[in-house]
């Protein structure tokens, strides 16, 4: 059986919870056709990119790989 610290795993699944609301948000408007101007859309791809590269980050903590280094 795999143990994961339970700060760890609460930690992945707030990542996973907060990409997964940006991801179904950026779904209504590309596969849905939910109206979005502009500004707003390019605001809702910086958050859900954030998003998935904090969950990237929460999901190699659980499974305990080490986070590459920053790209420049």
């Amino acid at each position: 059986m795999v143990t994961v610290d339970p700060e760890v795993a609460a930690a992945y699944r707030e990542a996973w919870e907060r990409w997964q609301a940006q991801l179904s948000t950026l779904h209504e408007v590309f596969l849905d056709g939910a109206p979005l101007d502009p500004p707003r859309l390019k605001g809702l791809l910086n958050r859900e990119a954030r998003a998935k590269d904090a969950y990237d980050a929460a999901r190699l903590r659980l499974l305990g790989i080490p986070a590459p280094p920053p790209a420049n």
